[in-house]
């Protein structure tokens, strides 16, 4: 564990947590612990929660400006910060904090936005408490609060492997406009995943073909070849939530380079190399998809990521 700095920790921290999409998610079988085999390519994106870490007296106290998240044990935020509490040696609940969420991130949608909000809480609470864990040991205390927890560690464009929580960095997405639409009603991730189990083993031989993760994407050079890019998750909800196929679809019709949903939905985006391309994707939609919202960003790399990420 490092050492605090000789001025002591800060009072207190603020740090943003970007959202991802997955611009590929192939799905294997169902391993021994329950999970899938994974193979996915993650992209952070600009769209963010800010969060505001303050060291204060008595318990463990939680706040986000978006209704239904929740505020105690359950937040991923609080279940961080006492796995973190509990790394550094510290016996009991976690106290003496109090944590801001100014959420703009869309719940339920498949953009991660809860497991960012607490990888970015764990970062910031390093700080906030002057200790650090080794790589290795951050690396599982973000693994244990979402599959894709390492990947918020990471950032960029990056491959993900296993349950999707072993990452490596690729070669950076050249930079994308990008189109973000979610519908009024989420997708848990558990019936999505459900949903597709359900639909290969309706369909043989798919389900025999199904235990095994499909072949990875192609690259030109270390260019990632957009096109060839889907989401096996993506067939099984839109067979459920129709509207979701319609989204993806108009943005094609828009010119988006790569179009579908992200992760298990319902969120779905647009990748636009122009700019002019993308508003006008997200007038249409605005126009066409009653209820929804719809959010206007760009790709992230990863020196951009670590630029913007202390408040």
């Amino acid at each position: 564990m490092s050492a605090s700095p000789a001025t002591g920790p800060p009072r207190r921290v603020t740090v943003r947590a970007h959202a991802k999409i997955n611009l590929e998610l192939r799905v294997g079988g169902r391993r021994g612990d329950g999970f899938h085999d994974l193979r996915t390519i993650l992209q952070s994106i600009g769209l963010h929660d800010t969060l505001t870490l303050r060291a204060v007296e008595g318990g463990c106290r939680i706040r986000c400006s978006a209704a239904g998240v929740p505020l105690g044990r359950d937040n991923l935020v609080h279940r961080a910060a006492q796995r973190l509490w509990t790394e550094l040696g510290r016996c009991g609940e976690v106290r003496g904090l109090a944590v801001s969420i100014r959420k703009r991130i869309p719940v339920a949608a498949g953009l991660g936005g809860g497991t960012a909000d607490a990888v970015a809480a764990l970062r910031g609470l390093c700080r906030l408490w002057g200790r650090t864990p080794s790589a290795a040991r951050l690396h599982a205390l973000a693994a244990d609060v979402g599959a894709d927890g390492p990947f918020f560690l990471v950032g960029g464009t990056a491959l993900g492997v296993g349950r999707g929580d072993e990452v490596y960095p690729l070669a950076e997405l050249s930079p994308h406009w990008v189109v973000v639409a979610v519908p009024t009603h989420g997708v848990s991730t558990a019936a999505a995943y459900g949903w597709l189990d359900d639909d290969r083993a309706s369909a043989p031989p798919a389900g025999a073909a199904g235990a095994a993760v499909p072949p990875p994407a192609r690259f030109a050079g270390a260019t990632l070849l957009l096109d060839d890019l889907s989401n096996d998750l993506e067939g099984p909800v839109v067979r459920r939530r129709g509207g979701i196929g319609e989204a993806t679809g108009l943005l094609r019709d828009a010119g988006a380079s790569r179009a579908g949903m992200t992760g298990s939905g319902s969120a779905v985006f647009g990748l636009f190399g122009r700019r002019g391309a993308a508003v006008g994707a997200v007038r249409r939609l605005r126009a066409r998809l009653g209820g929804w919202t719809v959010r206007f960003t760009r790709t992230m790399d990863r020196a951009r990521l670590e630029g913007g990420f202390w408040g």
